[in-house]
């Protein structure tokens, strides 16, 4: 029961999280808009790289949720399709980085071999993975200009993962130091 509780309270974190980076990347960026759901610079992306290596199976589970939450409520309310499919690929994406960096990388599950390199590399193959899976499903749907589009996404999820994430790591440091 107490391992149930630690899963749901993972999975509500994850949900708040992003929830919370979405709120502050639309005050902050909304200027940096190109499409519904692709932006120029997109904390949200970060997040999503942070809860699953933090969570990894709980973060998927919360960002598919709070991803399909998000999608069908304010994104794309009229296209129930893009919406449920979106969702899935904003959980997949990450948590498909995470595992083969686990698998390929010998990524430790709790972390402890994660440097600075090895963190560059998986918001690197996430910002890719991410767009590169969303722009195939839009590519299915015979939407155009593909191309733009995942630039946009593409560079919106690294800037995104890269403020998340080291600025994640530099309070954890600042944190460290002034406790050491």
């Amino acid at each position: 029961m107490r391992q149930l509780q630690l899963q749901i309270a993972m999975v509500v974190a994850t949900m708040a999280m992003f929830t919370a980076a979405l709120a502050i990347n639309d005050w902050l960026f909304q200027r940096f808009e190109f499409a519904a759901g692709i932006n120029w610079i997109y904390l949200p992306a970060g997040v999503r790289l942070l809860a699953t290596l933090l969570f990894a199976e709980a973060g998927a589970v919360g960002l598919l949720l709070v991803s399909w939450l998000v999608n069908f409520l304010s994104f794309f309310p009229d296209d129930p399709q893009r919406a449920f499919v979106g969702g899935i690929i904003s959980a997949v994406a990450p948590y498909g980085v995470y595992l083969a960096a686990c698998r390929i990388d010998g990524l430790h599950a709790s972390l402890s071999n994660l440097t600075p390199r090895r963190l560059l590399v998986l918001a690197v193959a996430y910002a890719i993975t991410g767009p590169l899976l969303h722009h195939l499903y839009f590519a299915w749907r015979g939407q155009h200009d593909l191309v733009r589009g995942f630039v946009a996404m593409a560079t919106g999820d690294l800037a995104g993962t890269l403020i998340v994430i080291y600025g994640v790591r530099a309070v954890l440091r600042l944190v460290s130091a002034r406790r050491g």
